[in-house]
């Protein structure tokens, strides 16, 4: 299993919190940033690893879900 980071895991239980599916937060995050994103962006950046347009990404995983701080 996949070593969540901290804010890996706050995604993952504000999902949870919200009742909404990594895909939708995937398809969110895409209409924000006008780029392509999906499960393996989201769960890259869980982990800690760098994804391409990384800061705009973790932005509007924040904005979405109402979080502050960030990967």
């Amino acid at each position: 299993m996949a070593q969540f980071t901290d804010y890996g895991k706050t995604i993952k239980k504000r999902l949870i919190d919200i009742d909404r599916s990594q895909t939708w937060l995937c398809r969110e995050v895409g209409e924000r940033t006008g780029r392509y994103f999906d499960d393996s962006y989201l769960s890259k950046i869980c982990r800690g690893k760098t994804v391409p347009f990384m800061d705009s990404a973790v932005s509007a995983i924040n904005d979405i879900l109402g979080l502050e701080g960030g990967a």
